[in-house]
């Protein structure tokens, strides 16, 4: 679909290795094609050796196979999320970025005013894998963007994404209603944003709900999880 990528390559087996770090080059990150979220399920490794045991780990956890793919020194990471109907219609949020920390997403923030290059880029390629998938739904497309200016589509996810949280406040229409409106056949909402709008994910635990609501801007989302470390268990969302 002419949406370029980082390098990569396949691992079926440790045999496959020397190739693929040929193909990819060094420092690289090695991922399981299953099973694989919030930065479980990958290593950077930054020489063969150190490559060749995370390799060999990931196999053991993973038999479907790993992907190696070179390490991207990016300057943000944006997701584009869009939503597609049964008919062919299509409405593209504004272009988020992100922070993660730890593999894990800790902030999306998202300017309705944006109309850089990168979200005309962006947009036309979310744009393209929906239609190429004849998806209907809604999807993020993960990317990196470089100094340049360039993206690099990272991954991409067939459903409703934690850095499209934001939309429930900040958007006119949520991720969650557009995806509903798609998959029913109904016409598919604006997809604008309100303002400036900061999204934050609480993880591991979460402050008294006073303190977060001291914040007369705040909207806070408590998912009903056990506290635990690395996980989930809520966002705030603040709309200027």
């Amino acid at each position: 679909l002419d949406i370029p990528t980082p390098a990569w390559a396949r691992i079926g087996k440790m045999e496959d290795l020397n190739d693929a770090v040929a193909r990819t080059g060094l420092p690289a990150v090695l991922k399981t094609r299953r099973d694989g979220y919030d930065g479980k399920g990958q290593q950077v490794v930054r020489e063969l050796g150190e490559a060749r045991e995370a390799s060999e780990r990931l196999l053991a956890a993973c038999p479907a196979g790993l992907v190696c793919e070179s390490l991207v020194d990016f300057v943000a990471e944006r997701s584009a999320i869009a939503a597609r109907g049964v008919g062919g219609e299509v409405r593209v949020y504004p272009l988020v970025t992100n922070v993660h920390e730890g593999g894990i997403l800790r902030r999306s923030t998202v300017d309705p005013h944006q109309g850089s290059r990168s979200e005309r880029e962006a947009q036309r390629a979310v744009r393209a894998l929906l239609d190429e998938l004849e998806y209907v739904g809604v999807l993020a497309l993960e990317m990196f963007e470089l100094a340049s200016g360039e993206l690099l589509a990272n991954e991409f996810a067939p459903r409703v994404h934690n850095s499209g949280h934001w939309t429930i406040e900040g958007a006119v229409t949520s991720q969650f209603e557009n995806h509903l409106r798609a998959i029913v056949g109904w016409p598919l909402g604006e997809t604008e944003a309100t303002g400036r709008v900061t999204m934050t994910n609480l993880i591991g635990q979460a402050p008294p709900t006073p303190e977060l609501l001291a914040d007369a801007r705040a909207h806070v989302h408590l998912y009903g999880k056990s506290p635990a470390p690395g996980r989930k268990i809520g966002h705030v969302t603040h709309v200027a």
